[in-house]
């Protein structure tokens, strides 16, 4: 590359540029600068200091017309001014002056018709590793005639003194300038946020050209069926697209344009907490050499525990989707046949599977529903329910009824069937159920993707109204309809109706428009 291109960034003093460098450049680097440990299957494991997940209070966008007039402005989408991005750019920039820069040039999305090519700059090695894993790797030839449609900039040892000042949370920023399709990050080091800046990008441009962006995995059968899998963090995405009969498009992040299902990405960020190799054997087997780990602990010989979270619960790897056997090479497929939507309900009152009307499918994707459980965070000593709308609000720019119109118009246009599973506890809630054993999980799932679902009988489920089957396969009847599950029914239905009054609640912000106001088709308390 031509170093004028990083001095137009107001770069100087630039010492050595390692420029998109291969898998084994990257580890020597790694390994020479003491920022990695190698694991004994060849991965390399990573601490990424104090932050071992996202910082959503200290993320940004900059005040700006036109696109202040898009973006939802709240919790979620922070508002900067550009004196305060230009203040910290200068921070950024002399972070990243006089000294030596690893430079990354990759595409977000598979489809010609709706990627971006990204560069990332950095002076920390793993992080080009990281974004190297991710993104999609341009071939030589496309690495010749690269520009980048949008720079990010990572000084994460740099920290912003005044911040206070400035207003902002605290000495972490992640700012994004939509308008000079520039963003900066200081003060942290988690690969996450770069992964996940970009997605928020990708939520800002692909909605306002008429395509569907989507926190999604998805996966596709040999006869060309498409199957997308939404679901917040711990619901079972990763693990329930990587399936060995069908072929794997992504795991995290997908548009649905004209042509069909795309993923954004080159690879996975599977979370490695207890995994276990009989369990997830396409997972474990792609955990090595090019995979990075982070924030696992590690044997004296180089021996992975996944089981110790003592850092975080959060561990996680990052590896070439190559890495999965079984995987669609170009990244691509047709329009989808099914969707999933995956919760976690640790209160044990969802069904294990339910298929949607188009009605509960947009009420369910605007509610956007798990439950973290006791003993996750400090101070949760019972199941809290989570919204957050289109299954990833967190990375939302533009409001959700925007994603959820598109959703509807593409279910619609190709007849897409839509079905809720419930990954999370039977029997009773956390503490008492047990949680949905991954057999039947996968039992419910198969029979979603083979259309055998549909030779069911239904039933219809008090309250929350779902469309649940009266037998599935060998799966055990009694847990189809999950009161019969719960030996105390009284018990189940204080449970449901505590559950349902926190959907109704939630879902009082989007009744103020009739196109979006699905309630009618929620739980009724």
């Amino acid at each position: 590359m031509k170093m004028t291109e990083l001095e137009e960034l107001g770069l100087k003093n630039i010492g050595k540029v390692f420029h998109n460098l291969s898998y084994d450049e990257l580890i020597k680097h790694e390994l020479d600068n003491g920022e990695v440990e190698l694991t004994k299957k060849g991965a390399t494991a990573v601490d990424t200091g104090i932050f071992t997940g996202r910082s959503p209070k200290d993320k940004y966008f900059v005040d700006c017309d036109p696109s202040n007039k898009y973006i939802a402005w709240g919790d979620v989408n922070q508002k900067v001014s550009a004196d305060v991005f230009a203040e910290l750019l200068v921070v950024a920039q002399e972070q990243l002056s006089g000294t030596d820069l690893y430079v990354t040039d990759v595409f977000c999305g598979s489809s010609a018709a709706s990627k971006r090519s990204v560069r990332f700059v950095s002076e920390i090695a793993w992080q080009a590793h990281f974004v190297k894993n991710m993104f999609i790797r341009p071939t030589e030839s496309e690495l010749e005639v690269f520009q980048s449609d949008f720079t990010f900039l990572s000084a994460s040892k740099a920290v912003n003194d005044k911040w206070k000042e400035h207003g902002l949370h605290s000495e972490v920023f992640v700012l994004f300038d939509v308008e000079n399709n520039l963003a900066i990050m200081g003060g942290t080091w988690y690969g996450g946020e770069m992964k996940k800046g970009i997605f928020s990008m990708m939520n800002y441009w692909l909605p306002l050209e008429g395509k569907l962006s989507m926190h999604c995995s998805a996966n596709v059968g040999e006869d060309g069926d498409t199957a997308l899998f939404f679901g917040l963090s711990g619901t079972g995405k990763t693990t329930l697209s990587t399936d060995p009969h069908r072929a794997l498009i992504g795991d995290d992040e997908h548009g649905w344009d004209n042509y069909g299902v795309f993923n954004f990405e080159g690879g996975c960020y599977a979370k490695v907490i207890n995994l276990d190799g009989k369990s997830e054997p396409e997972i474990y087997g792609a955990i090595k050499k090019d995979a990075l780990l982070e924030n696992v602990v590690l044997y004296g010989d180089g021996e992975v525990d996944y089981e110790d979270g003592s850092k975080t619960e959060n561990t996680r790897v990052s590896y070439p989707i190559e890495h999965i056997v079984n995987h669609k090479d170009d990244l691509m497929a047709g329009h989808p046949e099914n969707i999933i939507f995956l919760t976690a309900d640790a209160f044990g009152v969802l069904p294990p599977v339910s298929k949607l009307t188009k009605e509960q499918a947009m009420y369910y994707f605007l509610s956007g529903y798990t439950a973290k459980v006791a003993g996750t965070e400090r101070g949760i000593t019972e199941p809290v329910a989570t919204f957050s709308a289109c299954f990833g609000e967190a990375f939302l720019p533009l409001h959700p009824t925007v994603y959820a119109k598109l959703l509807g118009k593409k279910i619609d246009e190709h007849g897409v069937n839509v079905y809720l599973v419930n990954t999370g506890w039977t029997g009773g809630g956390y503490g008492v159920g047990h949680r949905m054993s991954i057999k039947d999980t996968r039992a419910c799932i198969n029979a979603i993707l083979d259309g055998s679902i549909k030779d069911s009988e239904f039933d219809t489920t008090k309250t929350f109204r779902l469309h649940v089957p009266t037998t599935l396969g060998n799966i055990d009847s009694e847990i189809l309809n999950p009161r019969n599950a719960w030996e105390d029914k009284e018990l189940f239905d204080n449970t449901r109706d505590k559950l349902a009054s926190m959907f109704v609640e939630n879902y009082k912000k989007y009744q103020d428009s009739e196109h979006t106001d699905y309630a009618p088709f929620g739980p009724i308390v």
